[in-house]
């Protein structure tokens, strides 16, 4: 059976939006700008041929047309939630990795990490920010700002000063087994490439 779906980054903004009835609440939500999710719900009523929203001044509200669409929406990314929540690969560790969502996942080389770590079942939630962290929902972040975070350590997986990615973990887990083992890997990698590489590098805590 073939699926006929919208894009799904356009589902999840009209989704957000609809929740939150604000294109600013939902860019938090998604860590984009509110003009990004403004232009993705647009999209998705040129796509569908209907009106999901009335734009009014300061407000935003559903139209019937987005009323209807939004239970069923809702409904379908909860249930891909729940199921994704319950698949954890037989006998690993789940280690839950938040990452920002201008990250190149590229230079993580994350296949390899996986099969050189049979017993870390990684999972990779992007757009992903301090407020995930900090709710429980990643274990580790990969952020993007200054690095300083009390009650966290953080780590510096770019070289310079000023803003960078950083590799955030609270300090009473920052040591765990499947933590470290990922922080290793972002030091291997570090070691195995120069400057001016497009892989990370570990400089500093």
């Amino acid at each position: 059976m073939t699926y006929t779906l919208p894009p799904l980054n356009a589902l999840r903004a009209f989704e957000a939006a609809a929740r939150h009835l604000s294109f600013k609440l939902a860019a938090h939500e998604l860590h984009v700008t509110p003009a990004a999710v403004g232009q993705q719900v647009k999209a998705l009523e040129a796509r569908l041929g209907v009106q999901l929203f009335e734009r009014l001044h300061k407000q935003l509200v559903l139209t019937a047309a987005g009323q209807a669409y939004l239970p069923g929406i809702s409904d379908g990314f909860r249930r891909i939630a729940d199921a994704t929540s319950r698949l954890k690969p037989a006998g690993a560790v789940l280690l839950q990795l938040g990452v920002h969502g201008a990250f190149d996942l590229r230079r993580l080389d994350l296949a390899e990490f996986r099969s050189a770590h049979a017993e870390i079942g990684l999972r990779v939630l992007q757009p992903a920010g301090l407020h995930e962290l900090v709710e429980g929902k990643v274990d580790v972040l990969i952020a993007r700002g200054l690095g300083h975070h009390p009650g966290y350590r953080c780590d510096r997986i770019d070289e310079g000063s000023g803003l960078g990615d950083w590799l955030i973990a609270p300090e009473g887990t920052a040591d765990c087994p499947e933590i470290v083992s990922f922080r290793e890997w972002l030091r291997a990698l570090s070691a195995k490439v120069s400057l001016g590489n497009r892989r990370p590098r570990l400089v500093g805590t």
